[in-house]
């Protein structure tokens, strides 16, 4: 057997067994017994609807998983990448749009592939458990508005990152990374004011009690808000957030309606502490050189792959191509993806903690974020007690208990203090 090919395979399903192993022992680590922080908080039965809540989903996981491992494998064994190829060949086009051609094509077959599981999470779990407000049309547009974004801003990226391996020799992946740079940093400044409003509508906050504080805060703080926003985000779920979004005069917070509906001031103002906590700690930009120097790597470690003839063989391939071995790059850089990933993920969860300590010492009332912090875990039926290895792997935040210990440890120091 293709030596590639057994290596995909062995990363394809060695990665499908441990996401398996990992589910279900967060599945067992779920805790009947309310944890003693949550007294009050938390009504039995609401708990019990959450564990069934992680329960359910993590069953639909597994089950989605388990299809698109399946398929995955019997596309590749059954050559669908030649075939697809063979289909985007015979418009009789030069290699660029060729590409761009496979590329969609096999964009549109993982979208219909995965709509069906989409449909029923949205309309069938996230329904029966209270937190889908989703029409059909919305999730239509919103489906339409995406596939526009990737054409219009994807199909240039695409098209540019081919051009370059075609035609600058060695340090193409230079060439490469430095667009993919420009066009994060550029993305980054069109989001809050282009491309967000096309699937929400963000309201400056109306004046009263909130703004007050929250302009309070942040002049205590020396923090130029830009603009304070609500945003409808009850148009799609009753899930509540907040989030910072934009750089320099584009730079916003914004509150998503249910979260104003569901926390008191005072937890909001704590809330917007902790995102601003992220800013002033440079959590931000740092994880954004992170971001940019691991994209390095990946266009460095795929330029010594492209053309590679053992990895199309791997495929069934009849013709190389620059636009294929993109594709096939991926599958080779899923282990070095995971591993970076589980680094991401336990610096997100330092960042978090700092973000915390941030709000709590700085005027915010830390009694009020962790009152806030409960509240938002109820109202999003978050499991309480996930396992250790799970967290490890996929959590970008601490979990809600581990959290709450954290900014105890903090007040009973301020308080020895």
């Amino acid at each position: 057997m293709n030596g590639y090919l057994l290596f995909i395979l062995t990363i394809l399903l060695l990665g499908y067994l441990i996401d398996l192993t990992v589910a279900l022992l967060n599945l067992r680590s779920l805790s009947p017994e309310l944890p003693a922080e949550f007294t009050g908080v938390y009504g039995q039965e609401e708990y019990a609807r959450s564990q069934e809540y992680t329960r359910v989903t993590t069953r639909f996981a597994l089950i989605q998983s388990t299809v698109s491992l399946s398929l995955t494998l019997v596309f590749i064994l059954a050559g669908g990448f030649n075939l697809i190829d063979l289909v985007a060949r015979s418009f009789g086009l030069s290699s660029i749009p060729t590409g761009l051609i496979f590329t969609g094509l096999l964009a549109l077959l993982s979208t219909a592939l995965n709509l069906p599981f989409s449909v029923y999470s949205t309309f069938v779990i996230e329904q029966r458990f209270g937190f889908n407000t989703t029409t059909v049309a919305t999730f239509i547009l919103d489906g339409l508005k995406a596939l526009l974004l990737a054409i219009v801003l994807g199909g240039p990226l695409l098209a540019a990152i081919l051009w370059f391996f075609e035609t600058s020799g060695p340090l193409a992946w230079l060439y490469c990374w430095i667009a993919a740079v420009a066009f994060i940093l550029v993305v980054q400044f069109l989001a809050p004011v282009v491309i967000m409003p096309l699937f929400n509508k963000f309201v400056p906050l109306a004046d009263g009690e909130l703004k007050e504080a929250i302009t309070r805060y942040a002049a205590a703080q020396r923090f130029a808000l830009q603009g304070i926003y609500t945003m409808d985000g009850s148009k799609r779920s009753t899930r509540a957030n907040a989030f910072f979004t934009g750089f320099g005069r584009f730079r916003r917070i914004v509150f998503f309606d249910t979260l104003m509906d569901k926390l008191a001031t005072s937890e909001i103002v704590a809330v917007l502490a902790h995102e601003m906590g992220h800013y002033k700690l440079k959590h931000i930009p740092v994880t954004m050189v992170l971001s940019i120097l691991q994209m390095g790597l990946l266009f460095f470690i795929l330029s010594l792959f492209l053309g590679n003839q053992g990895l199309f063989a791997a495929f069934g391939m009849e013709h190389l191509s620059i636009y294929a071995g993109l594709v096939f790059f991926g599958f080779l850089y899923a282990p070095i993806s995971t591993l970076l990933a589980i680094g991401f993920h336990a610096f997100s969860r330092r960042n978090e903690y700092q973000a915390d300590r941030f709000a709590a010492q700085t005027g915010a009332d830390g009694e009020a974020l962790i009152s806030g912090l409960k509240k938002l875990s109820v109202s999003n039926l978050s499991n309480l007690t996930p396992h250790p290895l799970h967290v490890f792997l996929n959590y970008s935040h601490p979990p809600i208990l581990a959290r709450i210990e954290a900014l105890r440890r903090l007040e009973t120091g301020a308080a020895g203090h």
